[in-house]
This record gives C-alpha cells, structure tokens and sequence, in this order.
C-alpha cells in the first residue's frame, strides 16, 4: 500500500491508496482530518494532538 502523510499547519490527514483510489483514514473520533497542535505545559510537559 501506499501511504500519504498531509501534516498541515492547521489539520494533518491520512490516506492509503486502495484500488487506485485514495481512501482517507479517520481519526479516532471518526473525522477526516485532525487538529495540528504541538504545545508545552509550564512544566515542560510536551502535548501533540
């Protein structure tokens, strides 16, 4: 399979290609794209989501 990584400044996607066609990966909410955020606590703490 081939697999397409989008990691946009706003939203990252996923998709493979099936059969010729690309067929995107949902999230685990069931959405098609997802929220591109990088973060740190004041503790340090690094939070990807």
């Amino acid at each position: 399979k081939i697999v397409g990584i989008d990691l946009g400044t706003t939203n990252s996607v996923v998709a493979v290609i099936e059969g010729g066609d690309a067929v995107v990966i949902p999230n685990a909410e069931g959405g098609r794209t997802t929220p591109s955020v990088v973060a740190f606590t004041k503790s340090g703490e690094r939070l990807v989501g």
